[in-house]
């Protein structure tokens, strides 16, 4: 697949989509560098199938190409290679995490066109975002400054609140 002005946005570690709301959306090039599918324990499908197979650490595309990236990269360290959470959004290498995630903000702001915008999501239970934020050579906009798990540590119940249908 071929990257052209239809795809103003790049997802280089997309797993199965979870964080879209059309999994199919053709204004995104969805990326991974795993291209397999296996039955979940309740019989249901999970497909991890990338539009094209990349490796976030060297993405195979000219400087400033896309208008905006969206990363939500594998965050587990510390997970069992068959385990339901690597299965389905991928291990950091327990060694190698921190020159992993160096590589991949650079190759991330490095495709970004001038003034474009790199969205990135991080589940803290594993690496602080204070750790991840020191590998990364450019400075955040916004963020969360509370992450979830020193709210609950406060006694701060954290409740996500279902919309009215």
């Amino acid at each position: 697949m071929s990257v052209n002005a239809y795809q103003p946005v790049l997802d280089p570690a997309s797993s199965g989509r979870m964080f879209w709301f059309d999994k199919h959306d053709t204004r995104v090039l969805f990326g991974d560098i795993r291209d397999e599918s296996w039955e979940l324990c309740d019989g249901r499908r999970f497909d991890v199938k990338p539009d094209m197979e990349m490796d976030y650490r060297d993405l195979p595309f000219p400087d400033g190409t896309f208008r905006m990236v969206v990363l939500d990269p594998p965050h587990l360290r510390h997970v069992g290679e068959n385990a339901y959470m690597a299965k389905k959004y991928g291990a950091l290498d327990p060694e190698m995490w921190q020159e992993d995630l160096r590589l991949m903000f650079r190759e991330c702001f490095r495709v970004l066109k001038p003034y474009g915008v790199l969205i990135f999501k991080l589940n803290e239970v594993q690496i602080p975002l204070s750790k991840i934020l020191k590998l990364c050579d450019e400075k955040p906009l916004f963020g969360n400054k509370q992450p979830i798990l020193e709210l609950c540590e406060r006694g701060i119940r954290i409740r996500v609140q279902q919309p009215a249908r």
